[in-house]
This record gives structure tokens, C-alpha cells and sequence, in this order.
């Protein structure tokens, strides 16, 4: 159930959820929870002129993104919004969906996706109350910052959006967050999934202890340490890191290759260790550290990430479990998940379609987001719970 406290304060605008085609199942889930809670809800004043079509079957604003036979696109709303407080969401990694250009399969890449959006937001033509961008994995996000003669493309697409009359920007676990300083007077959030995580860790491995002689954190490089403080903090165990040995002689594909991962912590002997970072790209880095932590005679290694991109396929991580040097991997829906992923037998599922309808049932209250944002109260209740129930075990 929601909190209840959202009903203390009268909604921004009419609530509106546009889920684009490559966030469809997302946006159906995140729909539900919205419509069970405010259809459980009663309030002296529900029946006033402010919490008018409050209570609906669906939420869900009908939209499209067709396409022409030349590849062009335009955005269209089947409905009216006006006065509408909207939340348009998409995942821009969903390679899976296609579209015909001159009798050719294309797939649709992040380009076409930020184009689907800004497309929506242009045929909203500034008729709905605000305008709000929920986008998991943030658009260029990888290109933050630059080294070089570069672009800085997602610092332009946050300035466009917001151009565009966007008053809200969402995104999860951002590859750096101090992009939002492109945009510092507009709202940008870069939500952490640390209590997701932890909550899955206890469901997924009922007997795991978490204290500092069974359990260590660890990055696997340098750039996601404050994350991995952050978990190891909330968990009150011991974090390690291990930061990437490059040859800056040599460019392969466009980088430096990783000579080695060199390790930074305390002795792993014995302990379950916790790989947490941003995303799984092709998995390399993660299947190396794993490997290095179980020649360092780790219990078990669980692996991490908000984003499972997988961009080289499965067999890598298929072979890693089967050798015993992984016994999980833990990623979130919040991006499009090839179905034989699954089906893996070390592959967990965090769900967070509960959390979006959260945060966007908060922001059209004009709730504070803090305790979403801020999972400590909520962590350290699970972590006795759990702790609870091993005790009474052990009894």
C-alpha cells in the first residue's frame, strides 16, 4: 500500500502515464500498483473538484510513435492531456523493437528512442500542468564527461529536455551524477536501488550472514567505489576494490586494454562477497574479479547491477557458473531483459516497476521524496528481520 500521507496534499495535476513502446510491460506493471492503491484510498475530501478522475481503471494515456516508410517518426496522442501532470516513460537500451527502413529490419537504437520521446513531448504542445521523464538509464550517459576533442552528449540531451518544458528528469543509478550539473536549476534525480538489492541478496540466499567476518563488498573499479561504500555502509560489513591496470600504449576498439585488475582490501578467505556496480556491459570486468576472488578463496561471489546490458551475450557468464566462480547475478527490470536471461538458473530478478509507481504517486502529491531516496530506516528493517529469523534458525 502507498503511503498513506500522499492523501494530505491535493494532486499537482491529473495523473498521466505515458509508457512508450519500449517500456510497454514497465509501464503496465507500474499502472497497476497506481490504480490498486488510490482505488483503496478514501479521504473527506476525494469527492472535491481537485481529486477529479483521481480514481481509474488505467491511468495509461494512449500514444504512438509511427514511422514512415523513409525512417521518419512523428509522435501521437489519442487522447487529450490537458492540464494532465504526465510521467512519459522509456528505456532506451530495448534493442528487441524494430521498424522497417526502405523494406529493411532495423533495430532501434538509443538515438531512436530519445527521438520517440521528444517527439511525445512535442505533440503534448504544452497543454498538459507539467511534463516529468522518467528514463532508467539515462540517455548518453556513458559519454558524462570529456577527455578529449568530444561531444558531451548527455549534458546536451538534459539541457534539450528541459528546453522542451520537461520540469522533472528520473533516472536510476546514473553513471556519474554529477551530470546533473548541466541542468542545476531544474529537478534531476538519480535514484539508488541499494535497498532493492539488499532485499533481493535475503530472498535469494536465505542463509547468508551479513556481518564483517561473513561478508566483504566490493567494486570492481575505482569509478563505483561510493557505491559500494554506500552498500557497505547500510550492511556494516567490510568494503575492497579493485581498480583496472591499463596499457596506455596500445587502443583497442577505441580504449586502452585491462592488463589487470589489481586489488585494494582485507582478506576475502572464507566470506560471501557482494560485486555491486552500475551496469553489466559485455561482463568482462565482472568475470575477472569474480575469477580473482575466488583464486583468493572467497565463499561465494555475487554479482550486481542495476543496468544488465550484456552486450556479448550469455555464454561467458553461462561457462563462469558452471566453473563455479559465480553463484548469482542480480539486475533489474528497469531495462529491457532478453527472455532466455530468465531462465538462468543464477540470474535474479529485482523488480522496480513498485518503486517507479512510488515516486511517481509521491511527485504528483508534491510528497518529499526522502525516504524514498534515503532507504536507511527501511534497510535496517529488513537486515533485523532477517537477522531475527536466523537466529530463531540456529534455535
Amino acid at each position: 500500500m502507498a503511503d498513506n500521507r500522499n492523501l494530505e496534499t491535493i494532486p499537482y495535476g491529473t495523473l498521466g502515464l505515458i509508457p512508450l513502446s519500449s517500456a510497454a510491460s514497465m509501464g503496465e506493471k507500474v499502472d497497476r500498483y497506481l490504480v490498486d492503491w488510490r482505488n483503496q484510498r478514501d479521504h473527506d475530501y476525494m469527492s472535491s473538484l481537485f481529486f477529479c478522475d483521481y480514481r481509474k481503471d488505467s491511468y495509461i494515456v494512449s500514444a504512438k510513435t509511427p514511422r514512415f516508410g523513409s525512417g521518419e517518426g512523428k509522435g501521437v496522442l489519442e487522447e487529450s492531456v490537458r492540464g494532465y501532470d504526465l510521467y512519459i516513460l522509456v528505456d532506451v537500451c530495448n534493442y528487441s523493437l524494430t521498424y522497417s527502413l526502405r523494406g529493411h529490419v532495423n533495430h532501434m537504437s538509443p538515438d531512436d528512442h530519445y527521438a520517440d520521446l521528444k517527439r511525445i513531448i512535442a505533440a503534448v504542445e504544452g497543454k498538459a500542468r507539467r511534463v516529468n521523464v522518467i528514463m532508467p538509464f539515462l540517455y548518453e550517459s556513458r559519454q558524462h564527461k570529456r577527455t578529449t576533442r568530444e561531444s558531451l552528449d548527455c549534458a546536451m540531451a538534459l539541457q534539450e529536455l528541459t528546453k522542451m518544458g520537461v520540469a522533472n528528469i528520473i533516472t536510476f543509478d546514473a553513471h556519474d551524477p554529477r551530470v546533473q550539473n548541466a541542468i542545476p536549476g531544474d529537478m534531476f534525480e538519480s535514484v539508488p536501488c541499494t535497498y532493492q538489492f539488499i532485499k533481493a541478496l535475503l530472498r535469494e540466499e536465505p542463509d547468508i550472514v551479513i556481518d564483517k567476518d561473513h561478508m566483504m563488498v566490493i567494486s570492481p573499479d575505482e569509478g563505483g567505489m561510493g557505491r559500494a561504500v554506500k552498500m557497505a555502509n547500510y550492511l556494516g560489513v567490510d568494503m575492497g576494490m579493485f581498480y583496472k591496470r591499463r596499457d596506455y600504449t596500445t587502443v583497442i576498439d577505441g580504449k586502452n586494454p585491462i592488463v589487470a585488475h589489481e586489488f585494494l582490501g582485507s582478506n576475502v578467505e572464507g566470506k560471501d562477497v557482494f560485486i555491486i556496480d552500475d551496469m553489466i556491459s559485455s561482463g568482462e570486468s565482472m568475470l575477472d574479479v569474480a575469477r580473482q576472488l575466488k583464486r583468493r578463496k572467497a565463499r561465494r561471489v555475487f554479482g550486481a547491477a542495476t543496468f544488465g546490458l550484456f552486450t556479448s551475450g550469455l555464454a561467458s557468464f553461462d561457462q563462469a557458473y558452471e566453473d563455479g566462480v559465480i553463484d548469482k547475478i542480480f539486475t533489474t527490470n528497469l531495462i529491457y531483459q532478453r527472455p532466455e536471461l530468465l531462465t538462468r538458473p543464477y540470474y535474479a530478478n529485482v523488480d522496480l516497476s513498485k518503486y517507479i509507481a512510488l515516486l511517481i504517486d509521491h511527485l504528483n502529491h508534491n510528497v518529499s521524496l526522502h525516504d524514498l531516496l534515503i532507504p536507511t530506516d527501511r534497510i535496517n528493517r529488513i537486515l533485523e528481520k532477517h537477522r531475527a529469523a536466523l537466529a530463531e534458525g540456529k534455535n
